[in-house]
């Protein structure tokens, strides 16, 4: 069964590049795609019993990916929450991490260890 995903990415490039490589690599199903931190946690609410992985990028075209990671912190054991980001400090990953994501990782240069995550959650 493929993982049902939300996407929560406002970059339109970078949507239109992971999508078909989530599905091609992780066999990963994009459910719903949000730009803004409202959106993502109305589509979260939305598909709540459906989603199965969010990818959460930090900047937004409105508010903050770390707003989404604390409204989702109550999520079912089985849906996992991973940043993907521009800008993984040291403090950034700690604080994600401390929000409930189950990893950060850099969009530039660890997408192997993205994608290698999302297969192990059995997509």
């Amino acid at each position: 069964m493929p993982l049902k995903t939300i996407l929560i990415e406002d970059n339109q490039t970078i949507r239109e590049n992971l999508v078909p490589t989530l599905s091609e690599l992780a066999n990963a199903r994009v459910i719903a795609i949000a730009e803004g931190a409202g959106e993502a946690i109305e589509a979260l609410d939305l598909h709540e019993q459906e989603w199965d992985l969010a990818i959460v990028d930090l900047f937004l075209k409105e508010g903050s990916g770390l707003s989404v990671l604390r409204a989702a912190r109550n999520r079912s054991p089985h849906q996992h929450m991973l940043v993907l980001t521009n800008y993984p400090t040291a403090e950034i990953r700690r604080r994600c991490l401390a929000l409930g994501a189950d990893g950060v990782f850099d969009k530039s240069t660890e997408l192997e260890a993205f994608f290698d995550l999302c297969r192990s959650y059995g997509g």
